[in-house]
């Protein structure tokens, strides 16, 4: 009977995602379709309970994020479980941490990047990540970035919900003296990513 016992993550409603995340100096022209996130990290689970705007357009969702692989960061198994606005609202009396944001989305090179601008203590950080298809999908640093911060777990949006004034000062580099050229120092070539 153990064939039945299922476990965060697994189950045919699960799916496997692999994402690339990548720290920004700014907002990159081109970006399309705002929309406003507003996430709550339920408190001592791996559930997230979101609220996307987009205008007159409001979409309430819950999703459980697991990663099968501690070592692998950029791995995902995912649950969404999509709401109405009364169970969204039962739900958000539960206690939480939250952040909001700004997702944009941007085609770079053929790919589809979701562009982040966190408000509230998080403002001043910009993220960008994209899904790729697996391991052998090559992702360089776009020319809009700054660097990848995948591996970096601070850079999660649980963590994000968690971060304090000094530690989010720490997460936001400076951006760049530009070069005569109009391209920040480093931002010239960049090698692929392996």
């Amino acid at each position: 009977m153990t064939g039945w016992i299922r476990r965060p993550g697994e189950g045919r409603y699960a799916h496997s995602e692999r994402e690339r995340r990548f720290l920004l100096a700014h907002l990159p022209d081109g970006a399309t379709d705002p929309r406003l996130v507003k996430d709550r990290y339920l408190s001592g689970t791996r559930l997230r309970l979101r609220k996307v705007s987009a205008g007159a357009s409001v979409t309430y969702k819950l999703t459980q994020k697991v990663r099968p692989d501690p070592g692998d960061p950029g791995t995902l198994r995912t649950t969404n479980i999509y709401l109405d606005r009364f169970e969204y609202e039962v739900l958000a009396g539960l206690p939480a941490d939250e952040l909001a944001k700004t997702r944009s989305d941007l085609v770079h090179d053929g790919r589809l990047f979701a562009i982040d601008e966190f408000h509230g203590e998080l403002s001043g950080l910009l993220l960008a990540e994209t899904e790729v298809a697996g391991v052998r999908d090559q992702v360089e640093v776009p020319s809009f970035a700054l660097r990848e911060v995948t591996s970096d777990s601070r850079y999660f949006g649980g963590a994000l919900a968690l971060a304090h004034a000094l530690e989010v000062e720490e997460l936001i580099e400076p951006i760049p003296a530009v070069s005569p050229r109009g391209v920040p120092p480093g931002l010239e070539t960049r090698p692929p990513l392996l």
